[in-house]
């Protein structure tokens, strides 16, 4: 097919496509697009499933008409497969070639829209680690639609593959919904430079998004994982899942990103390469074990947290090597479910510290339940909100409520330590084990 001057004729088009049959009238493709209302700017660019024998019925095997339909379009030189308003059962798993997008009727990320739009029914590899539900290629784009795990059990939950992985540069999901996924995105597995994730939804059951290897600039916009499809799952997510995990990312952009009912929220970590750094930004996690957690990080650039509230601790292991800082954060500790962070005898009920890089903390709120907010159980029994047994730490501008606690505990590890110009009802109490340096000032009494 030639890109620059393609067929007029729609008979001419499905031909080229290879999902032409006898037609009379108006084609298949021609009544897909205007009873769908498929994204036709070139029509020789598009392809519904359903013209290559898609059913969309809910029982029908249809992982062979979807790969007919991307493949023609791929080797017609990109474009969409389109889908169209169904139930597609899908008992093997996809690859979208390079330059195609797989697209659905949806225009944002939905809530409980399985059996609604465009609905992706697989249920390939139940128990199993196999191959991906969904294998994206460069410049390739899943968009639209919803994934529902039908035989997924919301009682005793098993493994699934991965429902979506990138390979290549440029790997784009867009305005999905994944309901119920073992793990959800893997861009890490293979490089997927410039990656772009914006307006995704779901419930990962065991890892939300893995990304390793992106050496220029991923992208992730308006993530949202809650309990789309179950609250009752809450506690087993809680147990061992993981909402967001980076490892070797250069630059990671985040916007708009939520999780709630995690074991770890926000992670970072090493799996084969140097570690990553990462600016998130208008995020946070909720009702999770650990909120943010920093395995390993860059030493050059660290991490930034900015305008976010972190409804759970925060912990900074050894291996951290460079700064984590956080601005204009609300630091709301671990008080829900558990009243501290633990490293041995040490407790914290805000923020464990023992990365060798410098933790900093800026216009930042630490919050210590009280009244009208108490949960039943709550006590911090006198632990303080920060511990820091490394590199150092850095508190300006901070506000720290609750009166009769500890504030700042210095292990025998800590560094240099500036606490300035913060605000701690009852007066500052700091415990220094340490052998660093220590300047506090201009801070209220109050």
């Amino acid at each position: 097919m030639d890109p620059v001057n393609p067929p007029t004729s729609r008979r001419a088009v499905l031909t080229q496509f290879g999902a032409v049959g006898a037609l009379t009238g108006m084609t298949a493709l021609g009544r897909a697009a205007e009873s769908t209302q498929a994204p036709v700017n070139n029509p020789s660019r598009v392809l519904s499933v359903r013209d290559c024998g898609a059913s969309g019925d809910g029982s029908t095997d249809d992982t062979a008409a979807f790969q007919q339909a991307l493949d023609a379009v791929g080797k017609a030189g990109g474009g969409i497969a389109f889908v169209p308003t169904g139930n597609y059962r899908i008992r093997g798993h996809l690859s979208v070639p390079e330059n195609v997008t797989l697209e659905g009727v949806f225009r944002a990320a939905t809530a409980r829209s399985q059996f609604h739009g465009s609905t992706l029914l697989p249920v390939e590899g139940r128990g199993a680690d196999g191959e991906p539900f969904v294998l994206l290629h460069a410049n390739s784009v899943l968009k639209g639609v919803t994934i529902f795990y039908p035989e997924q059990d919301a009682r005793k939950p098993v493994p699934y593959p991965w429902c979506v992985r990138g390979v290549g540069d440029n790997c784009a999901i867009l305005d999905v919904l994944m309901v119920n996924p073992w793990n959800a995105v893997d861009f890490g597995t293979f490089p997927c430079g410039r990656h772009l994730i914006r307006g995704l939804y779901g419930q990962p059951l065991r890892l939300g998004i893995f990304v390793d290897q992106c050496l220029d600039v991923g992208r992730i916009e308006d993530v949202h994982f809650w309990p789309f499809w179950t609250d009752a799952l809450i506690p087993f997510t809680q147990e061992d899942g993981v909402a967001f995990r980076f490892a070797r990312t250069d630059w990671e952009l985040l916007s708009g990103c939520f999780c709630l009912g995690y074991k770890i929220g926000f992670h970072f970590t090493a799996v084969r390469h140097d570690a990553g750094n990462a600016l998130i930004v208008n995020s946070g996690p909720d009702v999770c074990t650990v909120g943010v957690q920093v395995d390993w990080s860059q030493v050059h650039a660290g991490l930034l947290f900015q305008n976010c509230q972190i409804n759970a601790g925060v912990v900074v292991n050894d291996g951290s090597l460079g700064p984590v800082k956080f601005m204009n954060c609300g630091m709301f500790g671990t008080g829900y479910r558990s009243p501290y962070l633990a490293h041995g005898d040490v407790r914290a009920t805000h923020a464990l510290l023992r990365g060798q890089g410098r933790t900093t903390f800026i216009g930042c709120h630490f919050y210590r339940a009280e009244g009208p907010f108490v949960p039943k159980d709550f006590t911090d029994e006198g632990h303080a909100a920060i511990y820091c047994d490394g590199n150092g730490l850095t508190v300006s501008a901070c506000d720290f409520t609750g009166s009769d606690r500890n504030h700042v505990l210095l292990g025998a590890k800590s560094k240099s330590t500036l606490i300035t110009g913060s605000r701690f009802r009852g007066g500052l109490k700091l415990t220094n084990e340490g052998t660093g340096k220590v300047e506090t000032g201009i801070n209220i009494d109050e």
